[in-house]
């Protein structure tokens, strides 16, 4: 199975983010997805997420972007969304970042539900919308909290029910 061997490759290589200087990893990364056909959208997304994991948002968005429009599917779709969502809220564009994790939260429920809810969360303060931002970390933290997870999500809700 070349492609399962090709994901555990990248998998180790992502291990090593923190062991290697950042433009080696993210030349590693390159090396790696120019195995793949230059139009895959995997490739894209996961060079668009070397670069972004290096603190380069800027050149992360363009590739974020690619990787979607070539149809990037699953898990790493989403990702790609809640991951662009961040780069554009890094480099100053909140409230395309808003409105990406707003639809994304309408448009399905799987694991990542909370990672949206958190960068989703951090966008709306850096739009001035606090009460929202709360309550949407709030709606993301009650499901592990041992006790008071109904009360905690029911004060999430009326915190925006409130305005």
């Amino acid at each position: 199975m070349p492609e399962q061997q090709w994901e555990q490759r990248l998998t180790a290589l992502w291990t090593t983010l923190d062991d290697r200087p950042e433009e080696e990893f993210v030349a590693a990364v390159d090396e790696l997805t120019a195995e793949l056909p230059d139009d895959d959208a995997a490739g894209a997304f996961e060079r668009a997420a070397a670069r972004d994991s290096t603190g380069h948002s800027d050149l992360a968005v363009p590739l974020y972007r690619q990787a979607l429009e070539r149809g990037l599917t699953g898990e790493r779709r989403r990702r790609a969304v809640i991951q662009l969502a961040s780069s554009l809220r890094n480099t100053g564009d909140v409230a395309t970042s808003v409105e990406l994790l707003e639809g994304e939260l309408a448009r399905t429920s799987d694991g990542l539900d909370d990672a949206v809810r958190a960068f989703l969360a951090l966008a709306l303060v850096d739009s001035g919308r606090e009460r929202e931002a709360v309550s949407h970390a709030l709606i993301a933290l009650a499901p592990h909290l041992p006790r008071y997870q109904r009360s905690t999500a029911n004060y999430a809700r009326a915190l925006v029910e409130e305005e």
